[in-house]
């Protein structure tokens, strides 16, 4: 086999190596970019059910085609931030919710009547207690954001007082949907014990 005919298959080699990394590589970022991202969790204020340094993986399509529900764990970025928070749905567009004595109370009104329910959080131990911050202990939903908590009340920046920028005229205590990354599916290396 001549040196020319060598040079010509090992450059067609070498073609089709490349059309198949760059192929893989557009299926890699169509699927990071559209369909599921893989984040670290940093800090403890979803402990116990996710501890620091779990990995999870956030499924970007279900929230798009689908209803997000109370106790679903999210990742989104805040109105004001910059870096993705993990938190789990405690209160739906539309709710009145109120904070009163450790408890979580979901308030309507009917006839001009309200009515409040306590939440019943089955994902959190016995001895969480859920305490108002930055003085405010009611807030209303709007149709179109979330209330999010962490698990770790103790420890948690979250809707409380608006992620940490203390609920100032322009800072927001809900997460609008367009600020949702995903929904988390899946997690490795999880703490057993808690699960």
């Amino acid at each position: 086999m001549s040196f020319k005919t060598k040079m010509r298959y090992f450059l067609l080699d070498l073609f089709d190596m490349v059309s198949f990394l760059i192929f893989v590589g557009w299926i890699v970022l169509f699927i990071r970019f559209f369909v599921a991202n893989p984040y670290t969790v940093v800090w403890a204020s979803m402990s116990p059910t996710f501890e620091e340094n779990d990995f999870i993986i956030v499924d970007k399509i279900t929230p798009r085609f689908s209803q997000l529900n109370r106790g679903d764990v999210i990742v989104f970025v805040p109105p004001g931030k910059t870096i993705p928070y993990i938190k789990r749905i405690v209160w739906l567009p539309g709710e009145t919710v109120k904070l009163v004595n450790g408890g979580v109370e979901i308030c309507k009104t009917e006839n001009a009547i309200e009515q409040c329910n306590t939440l019943p959080e089955s994902y959190l131990t016995w001895s969480v207690k859920t305490e108002a911050r930055c003085g405010i202990s009611e807030f209303k939903i709007s149709t179109w954001g979330f209330f999010v908590m962490g698990d770790n009340r103790w420890f948690s920046t979250d809707s409380r007082c608006c992620f940490g920028l203390d609920c100032y005229e322009w800072s927001s205590y809900e997460v609008p949907f367009d600020h949702i990354i995903g929904k988390v599916y899946l997690r490795f290396f999880p703490n057993f014990q808690s699960f």
